[in-house]
């Protein structure tokens, strides 16, 4: 693993105009949680720019792999590997951040105990992983495809097949949560969460094509996620849209 990290600095502003509406309706939840005054920035402090961090040597050898990393016996459902490279908008490499990801089961059940979805908990599936770039950006997880789930939106919303994913810079002051989608999904293009994203171009972004180059004969598919922290091809953040 990578000693390096991303070089520390103040935290770079937010550009709202990349940011998708707060006040969107459809999103349910939006409506109690979007601002009802101003917003005010404040500068980032030497303790956000510098730390706290975490250590590399604290990753265990399955922590990228969620199949066998909670009991050791394998989980159930359709195994595929995400990979892809973490960028800078200039397209070079990002190496030792720390990426996280946490996702349902096949069946679309997450292991939480306010998760009442009615399909069946995986015994062996806890759903959540990480991993720390190399020195050419690149991370991997082997996983199951998590299954499509039902929420208490409008009368009948479900999520699309999605992984959230968290990237960190320098320090836990610096993350980036996203969620990944998988190409060819008929529900990404009814999802209310997804919709509050203005342009097609922002939810291609978010999307991972299928990538039959890294996939493994008679064992598994693979999806290609790059993720790019600034720049036009940035991918759209939930927590700060307009990248690291």
């Amino acid at each position: 693993m990578p000693d390096t990290a991303p070089a520390t600095g103040p935290l770079i502003g937010r550009d709202r105009n990349w940011h998708p509406p707060a006040y969107t309706p459809h999103y349910k939840t939006s409506v109690t949680r979007a601002p009802q005054r101003a917003l005010v920035a404040l500068g980032s402090t030497l303790t956000e720019e510098t730390g706290p961090a975490f250590g590399h040597s604290i990753l265990g050898p399955l922590d990228n792999n969620l199949i066998l990393n909670f009991t050791g016996q394998p989980a159930i459902g359709e195994r595929i590997i995400v990979h892809g490279r973490v960028l800078d908008d200039s397209a070079r490499p990002v190496p030792g951040v720390l990426v996280e990801i946490w996702q349902a089961n096949a069946g679309g059940r997450y292991r939480h105990k306010k998760d009442g979805y009615l399909a069946p908990l995986d015994p062996n599936f806890a759903g959540c992983g990480r991993a720390i770039t190399a020195p050419d950006g690149r991370y991997e997880f082997l996983t199951v495809r998590p299954g499509a789930y039902p929420w208490p939106n409008r009368t009948n919303d479900w999520r699309p097949m999605h992984i959230h994913f968290s990237v960190f810079g320098t320090g836990f002051g610096q993350r980036l949560i996203t969620q990944m989608y998988f190409e060819g999904d008929p529900l990404i293009a009814r999802c209310p969460i997804v919709n509050t994203v203005p342009s097609a171009d922002g939810v291609g972004q978010l999307v991972a094509p299928l990538d039959m180059n890294a996939a493994i004969p008679m064992d598994c598919l693979a999806y290609k996620f790059d993720i790019v922290l600034r720049g036009r091809r940035q991918t759209r953040f939930e927590n700060r849209l307009e990248g690291m």
